[in-house]
Order: C-alpha cells, then sequence, then structure tokens
C-alpha cells in the first residue's frame, strides 16, 4: 500500500505523521512542489521488454513529455537475484539532488523515495500505479530495499540519464530504511 510517513530529522526513529490516503499523500507532497498521482495499469507480461513497456505506455509518455518537455524516457527494473542488487541499492542510498525532475512511475512493485525538505523527511514506499514527480534540487534518496523488486519507466530532460549530486549528508544513515518502513525483515 502506498504510504507516507513524514519524520523530524531531529528525532529520525519516530514518524509523527503516516497516512495511506491518496488524496492526502497527494495534497500533502504538492505543498513541497511533489507531483504525486496514481495512474491506472495495465495487463503485462512478466517478462515484457521495456519496449513493450513503453509501448503499453505511449500515450501517458508522450503526455508527460508534452507537458513537462522530456526528452527521452526507459524503463529500469530490479529483482531479487540480480548479483548486483547490493551495489545498486548502496548507490541510491546517499542524499543527492539532480538537475531536472527525477520522474518515475511504477508498473511493477514497489520502492521508497525519502525527500528532505528543511527539518523534515517524507518517506513515500510507492507501489504499482504511483507516479512521483520530485522537482529538481530537491535532497532526496531512495531505497529499494533488499530484496529489489521493481519495474518504472522514468522520464529525463538529460539525454545522458540519470546523473546525481551528492550532498554528502548523513541524513538517510539516521533515518529507518525499507525494512522498517514496508514490515520486511532485515
Amino acid at each position: 500500500m502506498t504510504t507516507l510517513s513524514i519524520f523530524n530529522q531531529s528525532q529520525p526513529d519516530a514518524a509523527h505523521t503516516v497516512t495511506t490516503d491518496p488524496q492526502v499523500i497527494s495534497d500533502t507532497l504538492a505543498s513541497q512542489g511533489v507531483r504525486f498521482e496514481r495512474w491506472p495499469t495495465r495487463e503485462l507480461p512478466a517478462d515484457a521488454s521495456q519496449e513493450q513497456i513503453l509501448a503499453i505506455y505511449a500515450e501517458e509518455v508522450a503526455a508527460l513529455k508534452r507537458e513537462c518537455g522530456f526528452l527521452t524516457a526507459d524503463v529500469v527494473s530490479l529483482n531479487p537475484d540480480n548479483p548486483q542488487k547490493d551495489a545498486f541499492r548502496q548507490k541510491f542510498l546517499a542524499e543527492h539532488t539532480h538537475s531536472e525532475d527525477e520522474v518515475r512511475f511504477f508498473v511493477r512493485g514497489q520502492g521508497l523515495f525519502y525527500l528532505h525538505f528543511g527539518g523534515q523527511v517524507y518517506a513515500l514506499m510507492c507501489q504499482k500505479n504511483d507516479l512521483i514527480s520530485v522537482p529538481n534540487g530537491t535532497h532526496h534518496w531512495f531505497d529499494m530495499g533488499p530484496e529489489p523488486e521493481f519495474t518504472c519507466i522514468r522520464l529525463f530532460t538529460n539525454p545522458d540519464g540519470w546523473v546525481a549530486s551528492f550532498t554528502g549528508e548523513d541524513i538517510a544513515a539516521r533515518l529507518p530504511r525499507y525494512e522498517a518502513l514496508a514490515g520486511v525483515a532485515g
């Protein structure tokens, strides 16, 4: 279930707001400039290729490209049997920013976005059907968990794709990780 937990960075062990209501999540994130929407998903073959996924969602991808000026779209997918899953997880666990909006539409699985605004951290457990657009310059990180299983459509204005500028802050290490927020045994 899509869940938003808001933490005070000075008390990272206790979420002070938790909601699963999609409208409350959307409104709360919108107040920080973050776009959150629930989109209907379509049936996909278990072994759907990037091309198939992009073709199935061509209308939505084209609309976002027109609306936001995105130039490219691709699909990222990770499964628990990936031998590099630990390295991939570590790469995204450090707080960073981007010079463009980070857009993800979850067509399968789940992942946890952390958004750092001032003294608060918004932890959004995204699920299948969730679209998130993190504005450029927003301090954030992503936790896919120890057994990642997700497929997302990504959109970019930069043809080089995902380019991060790491902040060097240790805030990500001080907050509960995916295992705690997803109820998964670590």
